[in-house]
């Protein structure tokens, strides 16, 4: 009966990793998830990503500590993004953020966490600093938005509110939407 028993178990060994094998080969993968499909195939560091006009002239600078991209929704993370908007006749508008996240038709930029906006001053321009989180950018309209608390400041004002909508290309349109404070000096 031993060597019985033996053969019945050597066969099934046999067949299970027949079996084994040609599921590797056929690529089914038993138990796996949603978020195991959601797997990078690249990724780059010290990444840095200029957008021209038809002209040839800088519209938009994206650099990234790190950017990792995923082919099944085509989304890309980013670490310690920085983006810069330029316009023609002014400074360029200077955002950071911890992480980041781009859509796959690139339309849509999440800035997650703390997110700082900069412009620095020029002729005819105020310097201001803006401090908040989790901003929503549009890319194809220079738009951005954001729910959370935020501080607004130049140098001779200060602003504070809850959510804001943003319009970078001229006119610059700030828009806080709720519980607005503020400090204004006059100018004489």
């Amino acid at each position: 009966m031993d060597s019985k028993n033996l053969i019945i178990g050597g066969a099934l060994l046999v067949m299970t990793g027949i079996s084994w094998w040609i599921a590797e080969r056929s690529g089914i993968q038993e138990g796996g998830t949603e978020a195991e499909k959601h797997t990078p195939d690249y990724y780059l560091e010290g990444m840095t990503t200029i957008q021209m006009d038809e002209d040839g002239i800088p519209e938009q600078e994206l650099w990234a500590e790190r950017m990792t991209h995923y082919p099944d929704d085509d989304s890309t993370e980013l670490i310690e993004p920085r983006l810069k908007l330029y316009d023609e006749e002014k400074p360029p508008w200077r955002l950071s953020a911890k992480s980041g996240w781009i859509s796959g038709d690139g339309e849509l930029v999440l800035l997650n966490g703390k997110v700082k906006i900069d412009r620095s001053a020029a002729p005819n321009v105020k310097p201001i600093h803006i401090v908040t989180r989790d901003l929503r950018i549009q890319q194809d309209q220079n738009y951005a938005e954001t729910d959370a608390e935020i501080t607004i400041r130049t140098d001779t004002d200060r602003m504070e509110g809850r959510g804001m909508q943003a319009w970078f290309n001229e006119p610059v349109r700030l828009k806080l939407l709720a519980n607005v404070r503020g400090r204004y000096e006059a100018n004489n």
